[in-house]
C-alpha cells in the first residue's frame, strides 16, 4: 500500500515538479486568511498565472486606464434597433413592399422566417424625436434615455456572425460562438484583480421582462470561468432573502466556529496545494476565505433600504420590490460603490418574434426609466467618469414583418448584420452616434463595429491590450477577443 502511495504521488508530482513555482501562488492566496489584500487593483497581480503557464500577465496596465469598473446591462433576446435607435422613415413609406433581394444579397435566415413566401418591410408606428447636441434620433418608448442622450454614444453598427440567441449571446459574453470559454467578466477578474477584498470582483443579476416573460432562457456558463480558475467566475446575486445561495452558516455553527473551521480546512488544503501543485487548491483556499467575507458584505451591499427616497424616484417604483430590473440597476451602483470591478445584469424578454408593439412596450418600460437612471446617479455622485455602462442585447431584428403583417401588429425575427447598443461613461466619447445603416436599416454603410471590436474596446477602456491578455491552456494562448478585434479610438474620449 505504501509503495502505491507513493507512485501515485510521484505520478501527481510531475505536474508539481515541472511548475513548482506555482506553490507560492497557494502562499499568495493563503494569504488571505492572515489579513492580506493580494488580489487589488493597485498591484495587478493574478491568481493562477507566472511565466511558466501563462503569457500576458498584467503586473502594470498596459495603457493608463480610463475606467475602472464596468456595468453591463445586457438586454437579453435581441431588442429591436428600428423602434430604439434607428429611425428609418423609408421603411414607413414603404410599409407592406417585399425586401428587395439586392439589400438581402442571400443572407441566411433563421428557420422561422425562411419559409415565408415574401419579407415585408415594416416601419416602427413609434415615433422618434432628435435628442442632444448630437441629434441623436431616439424612440418615444424611451423618454428618460432620452434625457441622457448628451452622455450616452449610440453605437448604430453593431454586427455579428451568430444568428441565434444562445451562440449570440455566448459569443457577446465569451467571444465564442462555442460554449466554454471565460467569460468577459471572468476575463476582467483574471486581469485586474479585485478591488475589495470581502466582495467578488465580477457579480451577475437576473430580472425578468414584461414583454415576453416566457422568453429565451439564460445559462450560468455565461458568467462562468470557462478555463481560467475558478475564483474568476461570476457570483451570482439573488433577490430574496438570500442573495447568495448556501452563504450562511448552518444552524448550531457560530462565528467562531466557522472560523475554526476554515483555518483547519485551509491547512489541509494548503498540504494539499504542497503535495500535487494544482493551482485549483488555491482557488478554493480563497473561495472559502472569500464565502466567510462576504456573510457580512453581502447583506450590507444587497439592503437597499437606507437609500433616500429620491433615489427611489429617480430609479422608479419597480426599484423597491427584488428582483426587478430597475432594483437591480441600484445594486449595481451600490455594488460599484463597493469596490466591484465588473458588474453585470441580464434582463430577459427581448426576443420579440410577434405581436411586437405591445411586448416592446412593456420592455422599455422596464428598463428606460432605471438604465437613465443610473447614469444620472453615477454622475452626480462622481463615478461616471470611471464607470464604463454598457446597454445592449446579442444580435438586432430584421426590418421585415415575420408572419402577417397587419395594420398595428407585427413581429421581427433576428437580424445580426446590424444592430445599435449604447455605452456611457469610462472614456467613451458622450453625445455622439457612431455607425450608420443603409435607408431600410439592413446593411451597415458607414464604421461598422464587430463583437470583438466591442471587446477589444472595453478592454483598451480598462487599460488592457486585448492582444496581451491571455492565458494558456491546451498549448495554445486564448483571449477574449481570440484572434480578432480593433480598438474603436473613434469612440474613446
Amino acid at each position: 500500500m505504501e509503495k502505491i502511495i507513493k507512485e501515485r504521488s510521484f505520478i501527481l508530482n510531475r505536474r508539481n515538479f515541472l511548475s513548482k513555482s506555482s506553490i507560492g501562488i497557494g502562499t499568495a492566496a493563503l494569504s488571505s486568511l492572515l489579513g492580506m489584500n493580494f488580489f487589488n487593483s493597485t498591484s495587478h497581480q493574478i491568481l493562477g498565472s507566472n511565466s511558466d503557464d501563462n503569457g500576458g500577465v498584467i503586473k502594470d496596465l498596459h495603457f493608463a486606464p480610463k475606467a475602472k469598473r464596468v456595468i453591463y446591462l445586457f438586454q437579453s433576446g435581441g431588442p429591436s434597433q428600428y423602434e430604439l435607435f434607428d429611425y428609418k422613415p423609408l421603411l414607413n413609406e414603404r410599409r407592406g413592399e417585399d425586401l428587395p433581394e439586392s439589400i438581402r444579397n442571400g443572407q441566411r435566415l433563421t428557420g422561422m422566417t425562411s419559409g415565408q413566401d415574401n419579407f415585408p418591410l415594416v416601419g416602427s408606428i413609434f415615433p422618434f424625436e432628435q435628442y442632444g447636441q448630437s441629434g441623436a434620433w431616439i424612440s418615444d418608448l424611451l423618454p428618460y434615455t432620452s434625457k441622457i442622450a448628451d452622455d450616452i454614444c449610440i453605437v448604430k453598427s453593431m454586427h455579428t456572425e451568430a444568428i441565434n440567441h444562445d451562440p449570440a449571446i455566448t459569443f457577446f459574453q465569451t467571444g465564442s460562438q462555442q460554449p466554454g470559454r471565460p467569460s468577459m467578466g471572468a476575463w476582467m477578474s483574471y486581469g485586474l484583480g479585485s478591488s475589495n477584498e470581502n466582495l467578488p470582483a465580477f457579480t451577475v443579476l437576473l430580472s425578468r421582462g414584461t414583454g415576453r416573460p416566457a422568453g429565451q432562457p439564460l445559462y450560468s456558463r455565461l458568467w462562468g470561468n470557462g478555463f481560467l480558475h475558478s475564483l474568476h467566475q461570476g457570483v451570482q446575486f439573488r433577490s430574496g432573502k438570500d442573495p447568495v445561495l448556501y452563504l450562511k452558516d448552518p444552524d448550531g455553527v457560530d462565528r467562531q466556529s466557522r472560523r475554526r473551521m476554515l483555518d483547519k480546512i485551509a491547512e489541509l488544503n494548503h498540504n494539499q496545494l504542497q503535495e500535487f501543485g494544482d493551482p485549483e487548491i488555491s482557488s478554493r483556499i480563497a473561495q472559502y476565505e472569500m464565502a466567510y467575507r462576504m456573510q457580512t458584505s453581502v447583506p450590507d451591499v444587497m439592503d437597499i433600504s437606507n437609500e433616500p427616497d429620491h433615489i427611489y424616484k429617480m430609479y422608479g417604483p419597480d426599484s423597491m420590490q427584488p428582483g426587478t430590473y430597475a432594483a437591480n440597476c441600484l445594486l449595481a451602483r451600490r455594488l460599484a460603490e463597493s469596490g466591484v470591478n465588473f458588474i453585470q445584469l441580464y434582463h430577459m424578454g427581448w426576443d420579440n418574434h410577434d405581436n411586437l408593439p405591445t411586448q416592446i412596450g412593456g420592455q422599455a418600460m422596464d428598463t428606460d426609466q432605471a438604465s437613465a437612471a443610473l447614469i444620472m446617479d453615477l454622475k452626480q455622485r462622481g463615478m461616471l467618469e470611471e464607470t464604463l455602462v454598457i446597454w445592449g442585447g446579442e444580435f438586432g431584428r430584421t426590418n421585415y414583418s415575420q408572419g402577417a403583417l397587419t395594420a398595428n401588429n407585427y413581429g421581427r425575427d433576428h437580424h445580426p448584420r446590424s444592430f445599435s447598443i449604447w455605452m456611457a461613461g469610462g472614456g467613451i466619447k458622450p453625445g455622439i452616434v457612431y455607425g450608420e445603416t443603409d435607408e431600410l436599416g439592413y446593411n451597415i454603410i458607414e464604421n461598422p463595429v464587430h463583437v470583438h471590436d466591442f471587446q477589444a474596446t472595453t478592454l483598451r477602456l480598462l487599460g488592457i491590450d486585448h492582444e496581451k491578455l491571455t492565458y494558456k491552456y491546451q498549448g495554445r494562448r486564448f483571449r477574449l477577443t481570440d484572434v480578432h478585434g480593433k480598438v474603436v479610438h473613434d469612440i474613446i474620449a
